[in-house]
This record gives structure tokens, sequence and C-alpha cells, in this order.
């Protein structure tokens, strides 16, 4: 059985990568795994309708 800190560990270049400018980015892969979209716009999120599964609208940042 895996511990919890283990099973969340993100991985680099899998779950996130680095931008240019030095942020953390999700990748489509991290936010499938979660379930959920945050609603926090992000670059690769796969839930591009305009509401999200929680019933809330999307809010759109790009």
């Amino acid at each position: 059985m895996m511990d919890q800190s283990t099973e969340n560990k993100l991985i680099e270049g899998e779950d996130f990568y680095y931008t240019p400018e030095g942020y953390k980015c999700f990748t489509e892969k991290h936010h499938l795994k979660r379930g959920y979209c945050c609603k926090s716009g992000c670059r690769h999120c796969p839930y591009k309708s305009p509401l999200t599964p929680k019933g809330g609208k999307r809010r759109d940042y790009e």
C-alpha cells in the first residue's frame, strides 16, 4: 500500500513543467488525474466547456 505522500507526489515533465518565467504549469494529464476544473483558467485545462463539473462558470484568462 502506498502512503498518501507518495501517491500525491507530482512528477516534473509528467504532471507539470516550469515556464521560461519560472512558474509551475500543470499539464492536461495532471488535471485529468485531479478530476475536476479548479476554475483558475489553467493553460492546459481539459475541461473547456462553459460550465465546470461542479456547475460553476469557467473563467477564461487566455
